[in-house]
């Protein structure tokens, strides 16, 4: 989906960090795609691009079968920007030689700035960068400049004399490269010459037009989850199509405290959507008693959810459309469609066979977004800022943060601590600069003195976690005095529980969800 003729493109050769680039360029108001490093430059010129972006990648550029890309792209007089294997494939197309290091580097590397560019404008010259790679570029031709080195990379940035060629070894989209974000603004504006004419406004009125074409009058099914994506989904169709748009809310037992009450109030009364609200908390619970393994958790969940939302669907007539939250990252995840080498991480829930099971034709508004341009969606579409910044909460619900068997009892006990938990880091302001943060129900307990009696009790953990991409995440240092009455708090409000621990393990190796 376009959002206007201002764009730059990415050429995927399996980099980690691919979406991370396309979140720092639209970060800017630059519009920004992965496609697949096989495109052609024949259909690169149809799209039009003011940039091109050479992803980082595993592999060598010398070696047999590497990615390679359609070497006519360097003749097509668009500005490229060759990242770490990206950068030695650039510049081998344009004549220079690329070895295996005599000492790699990885992690952070000072940087020293030798020549004026204006890749690297209003920067300073001494400077530390993130590093990772094993081979660098050992031979430039006379064509080439040198822009910056390093101890161990005589050329850790070059540029091209005649061709709009830029090239960095180190990456500069992540935040261990300080200046990074700098480095990628000036080749979007210094380079490629963008305006940064993309915002959100625009990109929803698009949205809704696109919506529009593709649905006509034709009804559109679409499920509530409680969570961001959906809701933001619901709201941008409702906003397109009015009552042609249908909802389904399972309420499966394993939310958290008031949020049912809260999705059901929000498209009932407020948005005035036609909205099927279905309590199956006691057919969840049913399925899952005795159920222990987080896996078959998940299972047991997914095919519950599908089983009840085709039997709702079903009753609802003249429905074509099956409507679904999908994000950017679902897309790049789920199908290496791009036609990347990089291998599939998941197979994301959005992206299954119920729609053909339906009948049903797919409408995905939001399946060029990354998660936190969605969150602007969602103010732009008026959503409550609630809903709208809500944390990340998995599609199992609280299932995944009880550790062990799910019951009643169980659910209780972490609904009121994880409601307290909430409550506590809004009352410090911290809710909004946290990234994630929970409580999670142990499969324990454990020997206290609550009064003059021993008990012997639930054990609450509390995990909360800064991110910016999910993919890695460090604990919260949040205060010790928030923690002391969050603690107090629940052992006093929350009957079942005399221990609360928090969680202080990064991601990798632990996870963010315990389950």
């Amino acid at each position: 989906m376009e959002a206007n003729n201002e764009k730059v493109i990415i050429l995927d050769f399996g980099s980690q960090y691919a979406q991370l680039i396309a979140r720092r360029i639209r970060e800017n108001n630059v519009y920004c795609e992965i496609v697949s490093h096989k495109i052609a430059a024949q259909e690169i010129q149809k799209i039009n691009p003011k940039g091109i972006i050479l992803s980082g990648g595993p592999a060598s550029v010398y070696v047999k079968n590497a990615p390679r890309c359609d070497e006519r792209i360097a003749t097509l007089g668009i500005p490229i920007l060759g990242i770490c294997y990206g950068m030695q494939l650039g510049c081998q197309m344009l004549g220079a030689t690329v070895r295996p290091t005599p000492a790699r580097e990885y992690g952070r590397t000072a940087c020293t700035v030798n020549s004026e560019s204006k890749l690297f404008k209003s920067l300073a010259k001494d400077d530390t960068v993130w590093m990772s790679h094993g081979d660098q570029v050992v031979e430039l031709p006379a064509e080439f400049k040198s822009l910056a080195f390093t101890r161990n990379c005589p050329f850790a940035a070059v540029m091209h004399k005649e061709k709009i060629f830029y090239g960095v070894q180190f990456h500069p989209e992540v935040t261990h490269t300080p200046q990074g974000s700098q480095m990628i603004r000036n080749f979007l504006y210094e380079i490629c010459g963008c305006t940064g004419d993309w915002k959100m406004h625009s990109y929803r009125e698009k949205s809704i037009d696109d919506i529009r074409k593709q649905v006509g009058n034709e009804r559109v099914v679409c499920g509530l989850s409680g969570g961001v994506d959906s809701a933001v989904t619901a709201a941008l169709i409702h906003k397109a199509i009015g009552n042609h748009l249908s909802c389904i809310f399972v309420d499966n037992g394993l939310l958290r405290n008031y949020e049912a009450d809260e999705v059901i109030t929000t498209f009932k009364d407020t948005f005035t959507v036609d909205l099927h609200a279905i309590d199956a908390r006691d057919r969840f619970l049913d399925k899952l008693k005795g159920v222990t393994d987080p896996e078959k958790k998940r299972k047991i969940i997914g095919h519950e959810f599908i089983e009840i939302f085709k039997e709702e669907a079903k009753k609802i007539s003249q429905a074509k459309f099956l409507a679904q939250g999908t994000l950017y990252p679902d897309v790049i995840e789920s199908i290496p469609a791009h036609g990347g080498p990089t291998v599939t991480i998941k197979s994301h829930h959005n992206v299954g066979g119920l729609p053909a099971e339906l009948g049903f034709e797919l409408v995905e508004p939001l399946r060029f977004l990354f998660k936190d341009e969605v969150r602007k969606m969602g103010e732009e579409l008026g959503l409550p800022e609630e809903l709208v910044w809500r944390h990340p909460f998995p599609g199992p619900g609280l299932a995944i943060r009880i550790i062990g068997e799910v019951t009643k009892p169980r659910l209780e006990i972490l609904r009121n601590a994880d409601r307290i938990v909430i409550e506590e880091i809004r009352t410090a302001g911290l809710y909004r600069s946290i990234a994630q943060c929970f409580a999670v129900l142990l499969p324990l307990s454990t020997v206290g003195v609550m009064g003059d009696e021993r008990s012997y009790e639930n054990v609450i953990a509390i995990r909360a976690v800064e991110t910016t991409d999910f993919m890695t995440a460090d604990w919260c240092r949040i205060p010790h005095e928030v923690l002391e009455i969050t603690s107090n708090r629940i052992i006093n409000e929350v009957k079942g529980v005399n221990r609360v621990v928090y969680d202080i393990s990064t991601k990798p190796p632990s996870t963010i969800e315990w389950e």
